[in-house]
């Protein structure tokens, strides 16, 4: 199964590790350098272009990957515990 993350993009339920709250967790110096980190090295996916209200770590190993999502983190936990996939 898959959760959608918003626009066209959807990555394997398997593969999230978490759903974070950019607002509440930015705050943090430690989250702040974990996503310039990831960003410098190419793993952060802009999901859309809107403002994102939320990011998922995803990937298994060293294959990690952040995406921005304009959309809650309320809102993609309620998907994932609904099962609102969709089956790609």
């Amino acid at each position: 199964m898959y959760i959608h993350l918003g626009q066209s993009v959807v990555v394997p339920e398997i593969d999230v590790i978490g759903i974070f709250d950019l607002d509440n967790t930015t705050g943090s110096h430690i989250t702040r350098k974990f996503l310039n980190d990831a960003e410098k090295d190419g793993r952060v996916v802009s999901v859309s272009d809107e403002l994102p209200r939320s990011f998922v770590v995803s990937g298994t190993g060293k294959e990690i990957k952040i995406h921005l999502s304009q959309l809650s983190p309320q809102t993609l936990l309620k998907r994932s515990e609904l099962g609102i996939f969709s089956n790609v």
